[in-house]
Order: structure tokens, then C-alpha cells, then sequence
């Protein structure tokens, strides 16, 4: 607390006097817009002819300080919208507030795209290690988040298996927890199970960001890996986006996203979802009755308990473009999901009942003011609670087979452990971000983030059970402070501090007596304090050449779900120690044009992480759950590659290639004096290389001018690794090479209007394995209708 006090008080006396060293002088501000009502962030507006000249901000806000008297021309300039000119003129001491709506130099709308790095000016300069999808030019697919991120450079997104499973992101080598997500910068750690990557639709969003290795520090949370920002919607119209699809396996998505935005700033804003699938795809398992023995191998089954569904409604109403805000959000999220679950942590676990279902009530308060008390301090203030809850069900006493035979017991018991147990986890989080901009070239942002987790629960099967009344608290907060030097357009700097705080109240149990069954428990307590800090700087060789450094040593403080357990595949370690790594990221980005027809990109980055106390999941004592464990020390040597091709706008086609060479870095086990068999092993159970390559050709005015076809194809390859330490003996489970191809056709009306899409996924039926060889869906057919309207 004293280092947040320190903090907190040097940033506000830096705050006075810059704010008193002000010179008086005439401000040019305000907004630019496109004709829906979008902010274009990234767009110049410059005074032609002078030094003058800026960036609108991601709101679309621009600035132009101390402007001298007189007449002068404005231009407001974006790419692929119709340049703004305007005669000003400035006075003395009277600023000048005007907003720019441009229009668009190309009315047709591009259904499907590539995966790539945006063209916004403003992510593209950041010195950060950061690569955007343009979610709009996805949204006529089938694609949830998660699927859509599988494509970029350097992420593997792994499932335990279909619609709804169990999921688990990798972004350079680091996985799970250690890559954090955000709903418009805003932690996504509290949203339960109803809200999470891999059942949210890729309609939600307008861009997703995903930034490799060091984090900006206006993300405020203990990232080790990296960070995935879902941004969605700020658009200030009236507007629709429906959609339903259908497909294999009796696959039904639906999505609805609306809005309306009245004269005099009242706002309303509606996203709502539903997924829902039985799940049951073909599998290749190995089976033995369960009445005789025998055995057979290499059956091919269907799934059979697997079904899932979810709905998510979130509404927000409030008021924007006021003098006290700039947007004040009233919201609530109402969802509820149903998940049977069919295996264990590998598929030798067969389950026919047990189920687990939850739900989320979450109210939340958004509040944003730029330029409140002076010129330049901005602030951004969220908050949000979960009232959900979540129940494992498992009362059935039998043991099923892949046949779907089953041997029924007498007495209480279950297919895993017996369970009604319903539990709230009441998450609270609450965000807050402050940036001042000094001037032109100088700026400063203070972040804090607060979150705090309380499980309770009761299970009637055990009403007096003691075990459920045991403390699970968990509060954490993490405080930064950053500092940005804009020396001039082609170079910049960022550094940063970063304090992590955790408390942890929980119990032990043990054996008082000696005697069987006689069991107590004693409460304990943990906390954490740590200190982090690190530096991003990018430098333009050439106009189209950037260069890309950073550099962090940043912590991870264990989650609740990995210290307290998830009921259903995690075991809970509440021994878990809080990660260190210190993160090295060096990249560059290029970008020409081969005459007027032909457009290359090209991009590449170098990784090396050295992480202690390096937190991965390793199957329990008996391998039917997962549980969390450090590491040591693991090191990380990585490089991804991404090169994407366009002619015209004809054709677009991309390539990218990860390789991670995670190694067990201890050499000396606790309690041994000699080395370590597995000293300098690579992590088992992660990919080590892995690509993605897609190719999409666009006919435009297709039957009927304001129509286009879209003719798409993907492809997804996953190098063969290990399941266990490659130095342990012969038989390690080597998990085979992956291949998988996907194909899509789209066919958008009246500019967009109007679409339909085709898609076939795993189009060659390939075997795809993820989490301890757990078995991903086979072939499967989709067809998507979508109805978009803005005005």
C-alpha cells in the first residue's frame, strides 16, 4: 500500500504542475466520424501547409494545441474514405470544437477476409507486438472467437472437444491464465462459464487485438504471455446485425446485435446469442465391453453425452456526448449454459450423466470523460459484479463404455464423485484508467485494476459437510503507471511499473485423531506483493519498415480456479506460487506495393522468455483430472512469421508459421543432489510448430451489381509432440501430425444487406487431437443466413 500511495501521490503532483505550466493558446478538437456513426481512429487532421498536424485517438477524438491566428485550410484524411478540406479561421483564445463525418470511397461490403494486422495508423505505430483482426470481415461466418483467433501467428487454441468444451488458449508458449482477455479493456476474469471465447460469436466484436508477450500498461492485469482485447461496437446510430446458422451435429447459432442512438444522446445498446449442439461426432477409440472384456480397437463411435447449450443477453442503456460524459453505461449480462460432460482429462474416462449447468447476472456501470478539468486528462472508469452460479451434477452410480454400455451399482455413489454442489463465486471487478496528455510528445496513464472472489456453496446430498464451509477468498489488485515519449513519427518509447498484490484465505484439512475418517481442517492465509516494470519502443527505418522492441519482467498471480479447483476436469493446488518471467520480444513489419495491382506484408518476431515457478496443467495421481503445478525455471525461444498477398481487390491470400522451443530449465530437483532427468526436456503436451494459410477470391457485382461472391479456404497444421517427457522411457504417446482443411462460400445482397454463407469445416475428415489427445469434431457441413442494417 505504501508503494501505491507513492505512486498515486507523485503522479498527481506531476499532474499540478504540468497543468500549471500550460501555455494559453487556441485548441482545434473534436471528432471524426465515418457515415454510420463509427469513430476512425488513426485519422489525420493536419493544417495544410504547417507543422500542425495529429492522430484521432481510438474514440476518433483529435487535438491540435496551441494554434496561432489565422486563416488557415483543414484536412481530414483516412484511408478508403474521401478526404475532408475546410477553410478555418482561428482567433485568439477561442477554441474551436468541430467533428468530421467522411464518407467512404467504396460502397461494398467484403465478406470474408484474410487474418491480418490492421491498417488503423493508430495500432500499427504501437511499439507494441500486436496483431488485430478485422472482425467485420468475418462476420458472415461461423466462426466463434476463438476459431478466429486460432488463425493468427503464434496462437493455438486448444478444446477438450466440440461446441461449449473446455478451452485453452496459447499465445507463444504461454497458455491458460497466463494470457489474459478483455471485453473493451475490461478483464474478462470474472464472467463465468456462460461468457467465455469459445461460445461467443465473432459478431460480437469490430476488431479483436492480440498482443504478443509485453502488455500496454492501459491493459491493467497480470498478463505473463500476452493479452487478447475483444473491442466491440461504439458505433453511434441506429443499426441491426441478425444471423442464424445451422449445421452438423444439430449445431444452432443465433445472434442479434442492436442499436439506437437518439439526438439528444440517449443510447441503447442490445447483443444476444445462443449456441447450442448435441456434440456427437465421429470418434476413433479403443473399447472393451463392459460385461465381457472384451476389447476392440479403433472403433468408430459418436459421441453420445455431450450436449450443450447457452444464451447471453447484454444490454446497456445510457447517455453519450454530454458535458459530464462522454459515455455513461447502465448494463446487466443474463446468460445460463447447460454442459453434459462425456470424458474425464483423456478419453479412457467415460461419463453418461453427469452434467454441470451455471448462469450469469452481472450488473455494471461504464463511465468515460476525455478531456475532464483540462485539456488532455482522460479518464475510464468500469465496474461489474457477478451474481451467477454454478452446479455439478453427478448422482448416477454407474460406469459407462464408448458403446454406450453401462453397469448400474447398488447404493449411493456416482459416475466421479456424488455431487449436487451449487456454489457462487461472487466476482467483483472494478477498473479504472487515467492518461494525461502533456503535450505532443509526452503522455501518462495510471491503471488499476481490483478484483475480488468469495466461493460459497452448499450441496444437499452432504448438508453438513464441513468441507463446504470452507473459506475459498481470493483479492487481488494490480496498480500501474506508464510513461510515453513521442519523439516524432517514426520513433516512440513506452516504460512502465507495475505493482502486484494478492491475498488468499483458505483451509487444510488434516487428522486430528489418527483414526480413520476423523477429519478437521485449519485455516490459512497467503498474500503476495511484487513489483514489475518493462519498456516498448518502436522505430520506423523506412517508411513502410518498422522495428519493434520490448522488453518486461512481469508476474502472474495464480486464479481462483487453479488454486480452488473448477468441480468438473481441474484439481485445485492451493501451493501454487505466483509466476516470474522475464519477457524479450524484438519484431518487424513491412509493407509494399508491386505496382497498383499487387500488395505484399510481411512480419516477423523473435521471442525468449525465462519464467520461474512456470505454471502448467499435469494430469493428477490417478490421470482423471488436471492440476496445476510450477515449474522451476522453463525457458521459451520462439519465432512466428506471417506474409500475406493481395492483387487488386480480386484476391487475398496469407501464410504464418510458429515455432516454440519450450525447455525444462531445472536442473536440480527439490530434495536431489543430482541432475534432473528431464533437465532441458521440451514441455510435453504443447505444440512446438504449428501454421495456418488461407486464401480468399472476391467477385464483386456477382449476378447483380451491389452482390459479391466470396470463395474462401483454410488451412491448419499442427507438427506431432509429445504427451509425456520425452526422457522418460520409450513409450511417451507421441500425438501425430494435424492437418485440417476448411472451405466457405459467401454470397452478400444489396451491399451486404442480405447474406448467405456455406462452410464445410475439417473438410478431408481428418483425426484432430487437442488436451491430452482428447479427440476434436470430424467433418461437418454449416449454413449461416445474415441480416445487417445501419443507418
Amino acid at each position: 500500500m505504501q508503494i501505491n500511495t507513492i505512486l498515486i501521490s507523485g503522479l498527481l503532483c506531476v499532474l499540478s504542475l504540468l497543468t500549471m505550466a500550460q501555455k494559453p493558446g487556441t485548441v482545434l478538437t473534436g471528432q471524426v466520424w465515418s457515415e454510420d456513426g463509427e469513430a476512425l481512429p488513426g485519422a489525420t487532421v493536419s493544417l495544410q501547409g504547417t507543422s500542425y498536424g495529429t492522430t484521432a485517438d481510438a474514440d476518433g477524438r483529435y487535438v491540435l494545441k496551441q494554434v496561432r491566428p489565422g486563416r488557415y485550410q483543414l484536412l481530414v484524411v483516412f484511408m478508403g474514405y474521401e478526404t475532408v478540406s475546410k477553410d478555418i479561421t482561428v482567433s485568439v483564445g477561442e477554441p474551436i470544437e468541430q467533428n468530421y463525418k467522411l464518407v467512404s470511397t467504396t460502397r461494398e461490403l467484403e465478406s470474408l477476409s484474410v487474418v491480418g494486422r490492421t491498417e488503423t495508423t493508430e495500432v500499427n505505430r504501437q511499439a507494441y507486438n500486436v496483431t488485430a483482426i478485422d472482425a467485420k470481415k468475418l462476420q458472415n461466418s461461423t466462426l466463434d472467437l476463438s476459431h478466429a483467433l486460432d488463425r493468427v501467428a503464434g496462437v493455438r487454441v486448444r478444446e477438450s472437444g466440440g461446441v461449449g468444451s473446455n478451452m485453452n488458449f496459447s499465445l507463444n508458449g504461454f497458455t491458460g491464465r497466463q494470457v489474459k482477455f478483455f471485453l473493451d479493456g475490461v478483464p474478462m476474469d470474472n464472467f463465468g462459464s456462460s461468457f467465455q471465447l469459445n461460445n461467443i460469436p465473432i459478431n460480437l466484436a469490430e476488431r479483436v487485438e492480440v498482443y504478443k508477450g509485453v502488455v500496454p500498461i492501459w491493459l491493467g492485469s497480470d498478463a505473463l504471455g500476452g493479452a487478447v482485447n475483444i473491442v466491440t461496437s461504439t458505433r453511434q446510430n441506429s443499426y441491426l446485425d441478425a444471423s442464424y446458422s445451422y449445421g452438423s451435429f444439430n449445431t444452432h447459432r443465433t445472434t442479434v446485435n442492436a442499436g439506437y442512438t437518439s439526438k439528444n444522446g440517449f443510447t441503447a445498446q442490445l447483443n444476444a446469442f445462443q449456441n447450442y449442439s448435441d456434440n456427437n461426432y465421429w470418434i476413433n477409440v479403443d473399447v472393451a465391453d463392459i460385461n465381457t472384456g472384451a476389447y476392440f480397437r479403433d472403433q468408430r463411435l459418436r459421441r453420445f453425452h455431450d450436449t450443450y447449450h447457452n444464451e447471453t443477453v447484454i444490454a446497456n442503456v445510457g447517455v453519450v456526448n454530454k458535458k459530464f460524459a462522454d459515455r455513461l453505461l447502465i448494463g446487466i449480462t443474463l446468460g445460463k449454459n447447460r454442459a453434459e460432460i462425456q470424458t474425464g482429462a483423456r478419453m479412457v474416462s467415460v461419463f453418461g450423466a453427469w452434467h454441470r449447468k451455471g448462469n450469469i447476472v452481472m450488473p455494471s456501470l461504464k463511465y468515460q470523460k476525455n478531456d475532464l478539468f483540462v485539456k488532455g486528462l482522460n479518464v475510464n472508469v468500469s465496474a461489474n459484479y457477478n451474481l451467477g452460479q454454478e452446479q455439478n451434477v453427478d448422482t448416477l452410480y454407474r460406469r459407462y463404455n464408448w458403446f454406450q454400455q453401462f453397469k448400474q451399482y447398488d447404493g449411493l455413489g456416482s459416475e466421479r464423485e456424488r455431487s449436487l454442489y451449487r456454489f457462487r463465486n461472487n466476482n467483483g471487478l472494478v477498473t479504472a484508467n487515467m492518461s494525461y496528455q502533456i503535450d505532443s510528445k509526452h503522455s501518462i496513464t495510471l491503471n488499476n485494476v481490483y478484483n475480488t472472489f468469495n466461493r460459497r456453496g452448499e450441496d444437499e446430498l452432504f448438508p453438513d459437510a464441513e468441507k463446504y464451509e470452507q473459506p475459498k477468498v481470493n483479492k487481488k489488485n494490480v496498480l500501474g503507471l506508464g510513461y510515453k515519449y513521442d519523439y516524432s513519427e517514426r520513433w516512440n518509447t513506452s516504460v512502465f511499473l507495475k505493482q502486484f498484490t494478492q491475498y488468499n484465505q483458505y483451509s487444510v484439512s488434516y487428522n486430528p485423531s489418527g483414526n480413520w475418517g476423523d477429519n478437521a481442517y485449519e485455516e490459512q492465509k497467503n498474500s503476495f506483493t511484487k513489483l514489475g516494470y518493462g519498456i516498448a519502443s518502436t522505430f520506423f527505418l523506412l517508411e513502410k519498415l518498422q522495428l519493434k522492441g520490448s522488453f518486461e519482467k512481469s508476474y502472474r498471480l495464480p486464479e481462483t480456479d487453479e488454486l480452488f479447483g473448477d468441480l468438473i476436469n481441474l484439481e485445485g493446488n492451493i501451493a501454487l506460487d505466483p509466476e516470474t518471467s522475464y519477457n524479450y520480444n524484438l519484431g518487424f513489419s513491412y509493407q509494399t506495393n508491386i505496382n497498383k495491382f499487387h500488395r505484399i506484408g510481411l512480419d516477423a518476431n523473435l521471442l525468449y522468455r525465462d519464467a520461474q515457478g512456470f505454471i502448467r496443467p499435469r494430469l493428477n495421481a490417478n490421470q482423471t483430472k488436471q492440476v496445476m503445478d510450477n515449474l522451476a525455471d522453463v525457458t521459451n525461444f520462439g519465432i512466428d512469421g506471417e506474409v500475406r498477398y493481395s492483387y487488386k481487390q480480386l484476391l487475398t491470400a496469407s501464410v504464418n508459421l510458429t515455432y516454440q522451443d519450450l525447455r525444462n530449465n531445472t536442473r536440480f530437483e527439490e530434495g536431489y543432489t543430482i541432475e534432473s532427468p528431464l533437465y532441458r526436456d521440451r514441455i510435453p503436451n504443447m505444440p512446438f510448430m504449428f501454421g495456418h494459410a488461407d486464401a480468399s477470391l472476391f467477385l464483386k457485382d456477382f449476378i447483380k451489381k451491389g452482390n459479391s461472391l466470396t470463395l474462401g479456404y483454410n488451412l491448419l497444421f499442427v507438427h506431432a509432440y509429445y504427451l509425456y517427457w520425452p526422457s522418460l522411457g520409450s513409450d511417451k504417446l507421441d500425438i501425430p501430425r494435424q492437418v485440417s482443411h476448411d472451405v466457405n462460400m459467401v454470397y452478400a445482397m444489396a451491399n451486404g444487406k442480405y447474406n448467405i454463407s456455406l462452410e464445410c469445416k475439417n473438410l478431408l475428415d481428418a483425426k484432430l487431437f487437442d488436451n491430452f489427445s482428447l479427440q476434436k469434431p470430424s467433418r461437418g457441413f454449416y449454413v449461416k443466413l445474415r441480416y445487417f442494417i445501419s443507418k
